[in-house]
């Protein structure tokens, strides 16, 4: 069926055919950081909750590596689209010189001053101290991962900004596999090896990381790709371009690090609710969530990539059409992994059964609900991937000041220490101030400040 709001069949195969892999990767990476969950929390709650939070530290570096390699990547698939090689080679430069910045900030967190960093996630938890001991233990290790994951990060964007996403499928399936054997050996100290405990999950996901990032060094030298780039390249950066990226960029990275501040307070206030129980129930229903979380990365992908070429080979009709047909694919996918997400329910029981009885049963309320926002969370990632495909980073940045740092962090804060409203209410109140988010979008994106050919602008 082919309408103003449905293309035809081709065009939904071809964005499956991108985002597909691009989703097939994350499952496998979150079934297998699924397993790693059930096996530390095989070690008790207090073991599990230190993981954890020190696994926040980790999400907001995540998320701001990401959100430099979009950043980048605007420009790098709008360059592709153009054919453009020089631009694409900048935006990668780009990618790594910022996602450098972030390594040193990571780092300090890490090394220097772990415990007082991860003290913030458990302020008012009645064992807070026990849980800090096991954090600061697991940190320190953790953070040896940032170069691999940088050099790792950027280059898998890269080859999925070009249309190349099962390289980084293949990789990210031997790189998991060698994480989850190293976890079994490791933490429990199977095949004669020492039963590390919290220590051994930290090295096998060191020892995964740097196999990772040889597979992906090893794969572009033996595969010429057009944004390839040597010592020189990084020698002779366009600034000129540089500051562009940045200049669009840098509004990508504000609003992407407001919602991870965000996320991380209302985390902390989370784990304000009680003890080791709460700590271990919220990150366990996350851990299950990511089984359908995937979903974004794999719309966000084909979204930017459809749409960005478009813009970046002149076709912006073209590029506005494809924009309506994928904003109604993503409300459909979205209720389809709606369906597959309360599905998930039924793992909980399974996977967590050492966990305590309180912090099962948060975990399964906390799924639940979830799974019921699925249809919203994908429609909005779709109109920020549009927007962002043609580099209008203005309206991202404008949605999160309004709803998150104006409304959704005062009202967190009131509901942590003006009410009794325990964690999974207060997280599905937080939650409904996207519905103003997806209105906000709507409304900014019918300006059309995203329909640019940024490759001719900054040719």
């Amino acid at each position: 069926m082919r309408s103003k709001y449905f293309g035809p069949g081709s065009f939904y195969k071809n964005a499956l055919l991108i985002a597909l892999p691009v989703m097939g990767q994350s499952l496998i990476q979150n079934l297998i950081s699924l397993i790693d969950n059930f096996m530390v929390s095989g070690l008790g709650d207090v073991k599990m909750s230190g993981v954890n939070i020190a696994g926040q530290i980790l999400f907001v570096f995540m998320v701001l590596l990401n959100t430099v390699c979009t950043s980048g990547g605007i420009f790098m698939t709008q360059f592709y689209g153009a054919e453009d090689k020089r631009g694409m080679r900048q935006a990668l430069c780009f990618k790594l010189v910022v996602a450098g910045i972030a390594i040193a900030a990571y780092l300090a967190v890490c090394m220097v001053f772990p415990r007082q960093a991860l003290s913030l996630m458990v302020t008012g938890n009645s064992e807070a101290e026990a849980i800090l001991d096991v954090g600061v233990r697991y940190i320190r290790l953790m953070g040896y991962i940032g170069v691999p994951i940088v050099i790792s990060s950027t280059i898998a964007t890269s080859l999925r900004e070009v249309g190349e996403v099962k390289a980084p499928l293949v990789i990210s399936v031997v790189a998991t596999l060698i994480n989850t054997f190293l976890n079994w050996v490791l933490i429990y100290g199977n095949l004669g090896a020492p039963r590390l405990e919290v220590e051994g999950a930290a090295y096998a996901t060191i020892t995964a990381r740097c196999v990772e990032m040889v597979m992906y060094l090893a794969y572009i030298r033996k595969h010429k790709q057009p944004f390839a780039i040597g010592v020189s390249d990084l020698m002779h950066i366009d600034w000129r371009l540089f500051l562009a990226i940045l200049k669009k960029g840098g509004m990508v990275i504000f609003s992407e690090m407001i919602w991870v501040v965000s996320e991380t307070i209302t985390t902390a206030l989370y784990n304000s609710r009680g003890g080791a129980d709460v700590v271990s129930g919220m990150s366990a229903s996350f851990a299950i969530a990511n089984l359908f979380f995937v979903a974004f990365g794999g719309i966000t992908t084909a979204t930017a990539i459809i749409v960005g070429k478009s813009l970046g080979a002149g076709a912006l009709d073209k590029a506005r059409e494809q924009a309506r047909w994928l904003l109604t694919a993503a409300l459909i996918f979205g209720v389809f992994m709606a369906f597959f997400g309360l599905a998930t329910m039924l793992l909980v029981p399974v996977v967590f059964v050492k966990l305590s009885g309180g912090a099962q049963d948060i975990c399964r309320q906390m799924v639940f609900w979830m799974a019921l926002f699925m249809p919203v969370w994908v429609y909005q990632n779709a109109q920020f991937a549009i927007s962002r495909a043609g580099g209008d980073t203005m309206m991202g940045m404008m949605v999160d000041v309004v709803c998150t740092l104006c409304i959704a962090i005062p009202l967190m804060i009131f509901l942590a220490k003006g009410t009794a409203v325990g964690p999974v209410a207060m997280y599905i109140i937080i939650k409904t101030l996207d519905f103003l988010k997806i209105a906000i979008a709507w409304v900014w994106l019918k300006k059309e400040r995203w329909v640019k050919n940024l490759a001719q602008e900054n040719a």
